[in-house]
């Protein structure tokens, strides 16, 4: 890329000449470089590719669009959270979309978690549900809810039911044998090992036991 003055004989230009140069404005700069046509081969693996990431955005724009339990702000906050933890500097979005690559990469089923809430954070009789999207309909079977005092330290783990092809959800349940009133906790569900949807985790959610 060169600095011009006056290019073409003008106080300005922009544009292709003969798909030989390309002059534009940069940073307050009138500027040329060489013009490039971008590769694009076509290959298999960058077909497959690409095919999981449209898969991937169109779940979460369609969990976004649910009337009933919606993608929302708590949901984004929760998989902003997951990104945190693994030491990922990105958007929730990306985060949601990289994990549902991940897993469709291992062979598994993916997922995007949605309309995630503690509806009673109760100590001895806590109540939570959190919706989900998946890739292959009603294959997630089994997985728990992780509990810690960061993102980073969920050590404490509590089976989930299931509702298949729908949500995941802890129903009353004693947790004050590791849960304290008045402490932030962090909650993630994972599917089990050995699930269909194994590795398809849920963001991360916060919450104040009472």
């Amino acid at each position: 890329m060169a600095k011009v003055k006056a290019p073409l004989f003008s106080l300005g230009a922009a544009g292709q000449i003969g798909k030989s140069l390309v002059y534009f404005a940069w940073k307050g700069l009138n500027v040329v470089r060489e013009h490039v046509t971008p590769s694009n081969p076509q290959t298999a693996p960058q077909t497959t590719h690409r095919a999981i990431m449209t898969a991937a955005v169109a779940m979460v724009h369609t969990a976004q669009a649910d009337p009933t339990h919606p993608l929302t702000s708590a949901d984004q906050v929760a998989y902003s959270a997951l990104a945190q933890a693994k030491g990922k500097i990105m958007t929730w979005f990306n985060q949601a979309c990289k994990l549902w690559i991940d897993v469709a990469i291992a062979v598994k089923t993916s997922i995007v978690y949605a309309g995630g809430a503690i509806t009673d954070a109760t100590v001895g009789a806590f109540i939570a549900y959190l919706y989900f999207y998946e890739e292959t309909p009603s294959d997630l079977a089994a997985g728990h809810f992780l509990f810690g005092t960061s993102e980073t330290n969920l050590i404490h783990s509590e089976p989930a039911d299931t509702n298949p092809g729908s949500y995941v959800y802890i129903n009353a349940a004693d947790l004050s044998a590791f849960l304290t009133a008045g402490i932030k906790y962090y909650m993630q569900f994972r599917p089990d090992s050995g699930d269909p949807c194994e590795g398809a985790d849920s963001g991360i959610y916060n919450f104040v036991a009472e």
